[in-house]
C-alpha cells in the first residue's frame, strides 16, 4: 500500500519548523512522522500527517510550497541486521530514494521504516514476494 507523505521545501532559517508544525496542530491535523534535510540554504522537510490533502493546503496557505509523494511503509525486523535482511531481498536491488524510521514499534519485534522508492508498484510486489509486511494507512494511523 502506498502511503501520502507532504514534501515541503523551505528556507533554512530559524523558526520555520515551528511555523509548519504550528499550522498543522492548529488545523488539528496529526504530525506522525518528520524528516529534515539540510542543503544549505533550504531544507526539505517530509511529514506524515492525519490528512495529507488538508495539510497541503494549510501548508500553501501559509506560504509553503508543499506536495504530496506516494512512500511505503514497511514492517522490519527490529532485531540485529534486520534491515540488512530486507534489503538483501530483490526490493533492496530497486533503487530507493531515500528512507528514514517510522517513530513506534508496530508489533514486538518490528519496527517501521518508510521508504522512498523510485518505482513503488514494483517495490510493494518484491516485498510481499520477500515475505515482507506492507502497510496501509490505516496501519499507521490506527483507524
Amino acid at each position: 500500500m502506498k502511503i501520502p507523505q507532504i514534501s515541503i521545501f523551505v528556507a533554512n532559517r530559524p523558526g520555520r519548523l515551528q511555523t509548519i508544525c504550528k499550522s498543522l496542530a492548529d488545523a488539528n491535523i496529526n504530525l506522525l512522522s518528520l524528516t529534515l534535510a539540510d542543503s544549505g540554504e533550504f531544507g526539505l522537510v517530509r511529514l506524515i500527517v492525519s490528512h495529507p490533502e488538508k495539510a497541503v493546503t494549510v501548508l500553501e496557505s501559509s506560504g509553503l510550497a508543499a506536495a504530496i509523494t506516494d512512500v511505503i511503509a514497511c514492517e522490519v525486523d527490529a532485531g540485529l541486521g534486520g534491515l540488512a535482511k530486507l534489503l538483501a531481498t530483490p526490493a533492496g536491488q530497486l533503487q530507493i530514494d531515500y528512507m528514514y524510521a517510522y517513530p513506534m514499534q508496530h508489533e514486538k519485534n518490528y519496527a517501521i521504516m518508510i521508504f522512498r522508492f523510485k518505482d513503488p508498484d514494483a517495490a510493494i510486489d518484491a516485498l510481499r514476494k520477500a515475505g515482507a509486511k506492507v502497510l496501509s494507512r490505516k496501519d499507521l494511523l490506527g483507524d
